[in-house]
């Protein structure tokens, strides 16, 4: 039998990742610090894995596996069985310190700990711990389940055992690793956000549709979406405040957030999730 992955943020991220790892054969702790989050992750989790059997991606047999690995918590100390902790909570530096912190005391002493944070650094977020070999980063992509690249981040101390034990399970969930170093961003998102925003400017300086730019990007580069049509599926929110780590830590205006993306935010439009974002998504 596997081991058991305990995943701190029963988010949509939070959510992917236990998912991903039960279907791998892992018994899975999904943990919320509020029970009625913990319990509504869940149940998303299972409509999803539920749907995907419909839809004949998974089997049955799997599906149901992996839904009797993965078990909702709200106690931090349900973690301490687990070999990996993945925190998953969204992208505040004090708040991802605060729930690291946490989990370091409440895991086992030989516990890998990892953040799946998008553009903080590592070495930022170790500063909350002290076995700061036994931390790195695990930067997933969304939607988890169909995304085949996870970033794997080694922080000044991460240990070689660890980032190798890291590997090995990113492999065994079926995907497939980078390894990057520690810079805002990390690779992904330095060269993604820097699309994003220029996409918005170019929009934002009349230069064509946000219609057609996103053909451009499709037509054009063979890219599956467009970048306005990415930024609403990530979420506009997320994309601006990953925009504005990296702005911040290397001090380069070209990562400043365009205007209309703040401005869109700023009016509670954040994208697919919210119902409007560049495109309407409202029934």
């Amino acid at each position: 039998m596997k081991g058991t992955v305990s995943v701190i943020g029963a988010g949509t991220m939070g959510r992917g990742i236990a998912e991903v790892s039960g279907l791998a054969g892992y018994s899975v702790i999904l943990v919320d610090s509020d029970e009625k989050l913990a319990r509504l992750g869940m149940e998303r989790l299972i409509s999803n894995l539920n749907r995907e059997i419909e839809k004949g991606r998974i089997s049955k047999d799997s599906g149901d596996g992996a839904i009797s690995r993965i078990k909702p918590a709200w106690d931090i100390d349900s973690i301490n069985g687990s070999f990996l902790v993945i925190e998953a909570v969204p992208e505040d530096i004090k708040l991802k310190q605060k729930v690291l912190a946490e989990a370091e005391a409440a895991a086992r002493a030989d516990a890998i700990i990892a953040t799946n944070t998008s553009s903080i650094s590592i070495n930022a977020l170790a500063s909350a711990l002290h076995k700061k070999s036994r931390f790195l980063g695990l930067h997933f992509f969304n939607p988890v389940p169909l995304m085949k690249l996870v970033e794997i981040v080694r922080g000044m101390q991460t240990s070689d055992d660890v980032i190798s034990s890291a590997k090995a399970f990113v492999l065994d969930i079926g995907k497939t690793s980078v390894a990057v170093k520690d810079s805002p961003g990390f690779v992904s998102n330095r060269i993604l956000m820097l699309f994003i925003n220029e996409a918005i400017k170019t929009l934002e300086d009349g230069i064509a549709s946000k219609e057609d730019i996103d053909t451009v990007a499709r037509l054009g580069f063979n890219h599956p979406m467009g970048p306005l049509e990415l930024a609403d599926l990530i979420g506009l929110d997320v994309c601006m405040d990953i925009m504005n780590v990296i702005y911040l830590q290397k001090k380069d205006d070209k990562f400043k957030p365009a205007d209309m993306l703040v401005s869109l935010v700023n009016s509670g439009k954040s994208g697919r999730k919210s119902g409007e974002g560049f495109y309407s998504y409202k029934k």
